[in-house]
């Protein structure tokens, strides 16, 4: 039976982290499933999961905690897959002029209403014609079947007005 490990990583951008790692994941006869990873700020920074064999799987995580002296930071969980039969996904996206607190007023009101944030992406730039700070944020979230979409469009476009951003919530092309 497999098990799964959710692994996150970080350490000093250099040429070989990735290949380190996945040396290490394939030794131990891990398969490397899905990953997210970036450079922020001179720093490497992952996310993956693992599939390995109950058999292998101490050994794996005694080798990824083994990379420390490589000067990787590996972090193992182990998880379980989940049913997401009563969730829907929708897409969502933020743009709008920059400033804090966007990402707090969001997620809190996903937060309130039990909503599942599958996947987060943040990115800052100029606007085209300004040059004024830019935010944008694009992700998935999943949310429970009981959950009011009216009432939940209504409050993000309290938030959307408050900020100054637009805020999109969509089904994702294949549930449509």
């Amino acid at each position: 039976m497999n098990q799964y490990l959710v692994l996150t990583v970080i350490s000093d951008d250099r040429p070989g982290v990735v290949q380190k790692l996945a040396k290490v994941i394939n030794d131990h006869q891990g398969n490397w499933l899905e990953s997210r990873m970036s450079h922020l700020a001179g720093k490497f920074a992952g996310i993956l999961q693992v599939g390995v064999a109950e058999e292998h799987c101490q050994a794996l995580q005694q080798a990824l905690k083994g990379l420390s002296g490589d000067g990787l930071q590996v972090v193992v969980e182990t998880a379980s897959p989940t049913n997401s039969a009563e969730h829907k996904a929708f897409h969502f996206s933020v743009v709008g002029p920059d400033r804090t607190g966007i990402v707090v007023e969001i997620s809190q009101a996903f937060a309130e209403r039990n909503i599942s944030v599958d996947e987060l992406e943040t990115d800052t730039s100029s606007m085209p014609w300004s040059g004024e700070p830019m935010f944008e944020a694009t992700g998935v979230i999943h949310v429970p079947a009981g959950v009011n979409l009216n009432d939940l469009h209504d409050n993000l476009d309290v938030i959307a007005d408050e900020l100054a951003v637009d805020i999109r919530l969509e089904t994702p092309p294949a549930e449509q």
